[in-house]
Order: structure tokens, then C-alpha cells, then sequence
């Protein structure tokens, strides 16, 4: 192999393990906590992966001046798994398998307030809040707030996963993935926020009656 090639070579791999460290992850099918299988079709409750002063499930809430519940929070109370949700479809034709450390089309609840455009997970930015955080919504819905454009990804982490925000960047190169941890300033729960390696372990818990 001439050495001109030899140094594309390793100059592109150097670009995918630095930009994208993601990009050579083990991938996995993603299994609930008694280790079935979640599809797109399956309904779940995503828990702390610890039980007790952890918490428990993910709901809604109304924060600041929003007279929808647009928030997404962690309850404080271990014994409320909270809202069901699944995975956002990525198209008309897509394999029925939901994969680790591949980028989601979306994460939403499966009910949708009837004051919200959308029950699909969004990350938005508010002044009031220090790190942006994990919402619902549209545009419209978060007037005066901006909503940061990207992915959702579930990623191999400790006794679980980990949820990871990845941002879109229309030039190289692109930034790192942010993990979802968590930020106590509500009374009502946990705000989901942007974090550093600081993430919120979790588990999926499909329900015993999961809705097709």
C-alpha cells in the first residue's frame, strides 16, 4: 500500500475515534430490566437504576410560567413509575429493533397533553434554567425558549443505560454528545438537563400491559 494511502487511512480513522466516539461502540438490543426485548411497538417506564433515594419515574410538569405541563421531571418518590413512553418510529419502512448506541428518531409519551403540539422529547434553552433541559413541544409551545436541533441515543452505562443528546452541526466539526443527568430546582421533580459525565442511570420497565 503506497504511503499516501496508508495516511488517508489513518488520518479518517483518527477523524471517526475522535469526532464520533460513538462510532465503534458495541451495539445491542435494547432490553428492559428483566431482559425482553423493547421494540417500537413497546410501551415502558424509564426508572433510576437504583431503587429508593434515586427516585422514580419520568412525568410532566409545569415549570416556570408555562400553563401546559412542557417539562420533563423525574418524581421524587421511588414508588411512581410516572408517564408511559416509547420510541418515536423512524419511517414508513425500519426494522423493528431498537439498537444501542444508534441515533433515535425521538423519544416521546405515549399521551399527549392537549394543550402540547407534540409529546416528543426536545431539548430547550432558558435563561431561568442553567443547563438546557429536556422538554415537549414544539416551537410554539416554547415561545421565547429555543430548542436545540439533534438526536436522542441509548448508551451501555453501569447497571443500565445512560440517555445521551448529540447536537446537529451543519459544519465539521461536530461537537460531542452530551449525557441527560439531572438537576434539582423543582419541587414538583427533577429537570432532565445537558450534563458532562454526569449521567442519570436508568433502566426500562415495560409495563404489564404494553399497548401495540
Amino acid at each position: 500500500m503506497k504511503p499516501t494511502m496508508l495516511t488517508t487511512l489513518s488520518l479518517l480513522l483518527f477523524a471517526l475515534t475522535t469526532y464520533f466516539p460513538l462510532a465503534f461502540s458495541y451495539i445491542e438490543q435494547l432490553e428492559d430490566i428483566n431482559g425482553n426485548p423493547i421494540f417500537y411497538s413497546t410501551h415502558f417506564y424509564i426508572m433510576p437504576s437504583i431503587f429508593g433515594a434515586a427516585g422514580g419515574g419520568l412525568k410532566l410538569g409545569k415549570t416556570g410560567n408555562s400553563t401546559c405541563p412542557l417539562t420533563v421531571l423525574q418524581d421524587y418518590s421511588e414508588v411512581i413509575n410516572g408517564l408511559e413512553l416509547k420510541f418515536t418510529p423512524p419511517g414508513e419502512i425500519f426494522v423493528d429493533l431498537i439498537s444501542t448506541d444508534k441515533l433515535l428518531a425521538g423519544i416521546e409519551f405515549v399521551e399527549k397533553p392537549a394543550c402540547a403540539e407534540s409529546s416528543k422529547w426536545v431539548v430547550v434553552e432558558d435563561d431561568d434554567i442553567p443547563r438546557p433541559y429536556v422538554g415537549i413541544g414544539g416551537i410554539e409551545d416554547n415561545k421565547g425558549k429555543r430548542i436545540k436541533n439533534g438526536n436522542f441515543i441509548i448508551v451501555k452505562h453501569g447497571f443500565g443505560y445512560k440517555i445521551m443528546f448529540c447536537p446537529q452541526f451543519n459544519a465539521p466539526p461536530p461537537g460531542l454528545c452530551f449525557d441527560i443527568g439531572r438537576y434539582k430546582d423543582d419541587e414538583n421533580g427533577r429537570h432532565l438537563i445537558l450534563t458532562e459525565n454526569d449521567p442519570f442511570e436508568i433502566v426500562f420497565v415495560i409495563p404489564e400491559r404494553s399497548v401495540a
